[in-house]
């Protein structure tokens, strides 16, 4: 049982436990239990809830973070594989076989200063 799960039923039981424990008492007596142990439950309900909440958001957070991460892999990947010049050393045997040199193309600048020269 996951830890949100465990704190909503907490959270349930505290508060099923008071509003009966209340009752029966009110039914018996015509009194209320003594304000400690309606503190005590009520508080526990509280800390549950907010437990919970806490619980989902973090297995939200989770959820978005490996989300993220296979996103990022495969991108990575892709770029690996669309980038990554296989062929590089089988052109060069080619232009060399057949008495060929091939081209170097220097590095440019990019952006305004390749268009100003």
């Amino acid at each position: 049982m996951t830890l949100k799960w465990l704190a909503v039923m907490v959270a349930t039981v505290s508060l099923t436990l008071c509003l009966t424990g209340n009752a029966v008492i009110l039914a018996v007596n015509g009194e209320q239990l003594p304000l400690l142990v309606n503190l005590v439950t009520l508080t526990a309900a509280g800390t549950a809830v907010v437990l919970a909440v806490v619980a989902e958001l973090h297995d939200r957070l989770n959820d978005r973070v490996s989300a993220l991460t296979e996103f990022l892999v495969a991108r990575l990947n892709e770029i690996e594989t669309s980038t990554g010049d296989r062929n590089s050393g089988f052109v060069e045997g080619y232009l060399l076989s057949h008495s060929q040199e091939a081209a170097v193309v220097p590095f440019g600048r990019r952006g305004r200063g390749a268009a100003e020269r």
